[in-house]
């Protein structure tokens, strides 16, 4: 008998099936790069950006896809449409791409608050770490949410770009005690580092300079040896995937990726299909047939991801309705005793199928008890 659980994994080809996050100083050019690369892999109608927060970066692009974020009820509109709609308004869509990550995390942090204060009305509370105990609680809370509905996304085939901004931090090491610096991202560590290890490929946009020192034909007064000063001979735009002396927080899943590369999407897109490439090959399956194979696999995957559209939908239905349920249940409390015996029997068909003891059962499902009420109504 064949195995029931577990199977061998296939690389795959499309870039765009990886997660992927892009960091650097503001006006490098990450939104311009990422535009680019998304035009060059899904066309122009393949992907949108989500402009969160107080992020304004597309405002100097001409002819990007975006829509603007401005809170977390705004997100939520935007990505369920994109689920819901899936294969009709948004049959095109491939990837959709947050700007800026750290800026969607402030949006989820006021929707924790909203969150907490809905379920706990007598614990109201204006401040985010006093929510759901407050510690790590919070930030956790923030951190599932996001990226609960970036999954979402995944789930009927788009996928999840991010983009933040950096700054250069001094750490501490564990072991030898002495201070280095790093350059890394310039939100809570705690949300970077749940980014990070959820992603295949995080690249470091920075300015790389090469200095050399100069004479000044000066001497300095008090050693009275000559003065050298640095002067910049050569200065780049690179996107760093991997740094062996650990100075750029930089990450890549791919073993075989190229450690940096110059800030432009053909350089850009050649390092990261390069490496997929690589380690496809290490299977010994001939690469047209795995694009062959992968083509068909995406068309049968379709019927598989309406079926997730319909269980998103559902879900999303019975969070509305949770917050009905004394409703349902005051409904059919008053109602019950005098509808007639049909009624009656099928109510209580449903609520014994549910497995919960009786109608104000917090066990009931909210869809079966919306069911149940709408007997009486």
């Amino acid at each position: 008998m064949a195995r029931k659980f577990g199977k061998k994994n296939e690389i795959k080809l499309d870039p765009l099936a990886y997660n992927l996050c892009l960091i650097g100083e503001g006006g490098i050019g990450k939104t311009t790069l990422i535009k680019q690369y998304c035009e060059r892999l899904s066309g122009p109608n393949g992907y949108i950006f989500l402009d969160c927060g107080k992020e304004d970066g597309s405002d100097a692009i001409n002819g990007i896809v975006s829509e603007p974020v401005w809170d977390w009820e705004k997100f939520d509109a935007v990505t369920t449409d994109i689920i819901e709609n899936r294969y009709t308004d948004y049959a095109d869509l491939k990837v959709v791409v947050i700007d800026t990550f750290d800026e969607l995390m402030n949006l989820a942090e006021s929707e924790v608050v909203r969150l907490w204060n809905r379920d706990n009305p007598d614990k109201r509370t204006k401040s985010f770490k006093a929510t759901f105990g407050g510690f790590n609680g919070p930030t956790d809370k923030a951190i599932e949410i996001v990226f609960d509905r970036l999954w979402e996304l995944k789930r009927v085939g788009v996928s999840f770009i991010t983009i933040g901004h950096t700054k250069k931090t001094d750490n501490v090491d564990p072991v030898t005690g002495e201070t280095y610096s790093i350059l890394s991202t310039n939100m809570d560590k705690r949300y970077f580092n749940a980014m990070k290890n959820k992603v295949h490929f995080l690249g470091v946009c920075y300015v790389d300079r090469d200095i050399v020192q100069q004479k000044t034909g000066r001497k300095n007064v008090v050693t009275g040896k000559e003065e050298v000063k640095g002067r910049i001979k050569e200065e780049k735009r690179v996107v760093c995937f991997r740094d062996d002396n650990f100075s750029v927080d930089s990450k890549c899943r791919f073993a075989d990726i190229v450690d940096r590369v110059p800030l432009d999407v053909n350089d850009f897109v050649q390092a990261i299909e390069d490496a997929i490439r690589k380690e496809h090959d290490k299977g010994g399956v001939p690469f047209e047939e795995s694009v062959k194979k992968q083509k068909a696999e995406s068309e049968a995957a379709k019927a598989i991801n309406e079926q997730r559209i319909k269980q998103f939908t559902q879900k999303k239905q019975d969070e509305e309705d949770e917050s009905h349920r004394e409703e349902y249940v005051s409904l059919i409390a008053a109602k019950f005793s005098s509808a007639d015996a049909e009624t009656k029997a099928k109510a209580k068909e449903i609520l014994a199928a549910s497995g919960a003891a009786k109608f104000s059962s917090p066990d009931l499902p909210i869809a079966d008890l919306k069911t149940i009420a709408a007997l009486f109504a």
